[in-house]
């Protein structure tokens, strides 16, 4: 699924691509706001994305990737 965290101050959002569901990744946002301090996230590629929760805007949990149609590559 994508995650999108906007940050304060900063032109573009932080895109993260997590192989966890949207309950999983909603609870790792509330307890870092809760906590305060940082949110960690890590991609399906191994990517670590830190944020200081001081500084998110908003987090935008996507729908699950489908699988594409078409003549695309594999």
């Amino acid at each position: 699924m994508e995650v999108k965290i906007g940050v304060q101050n900063v032109a573009r959002e932080v895109v993260v691509e997590s192989g966890k569901s949207p309950e999983e990744i909603e609870a790792l946002v509330t307890a870092a706001l809760t906590k305060g301090g940082l949110l960690n996230l890590v991609d399906d590629s191994g990517r670590r994305v830190i944020v200081p929760v001081a500084t998110i805007g908003y987090v935008d949990l996507g729908a699950a990737k489908k699988g594409s149609v078409g003549f695309g590559t594999l």
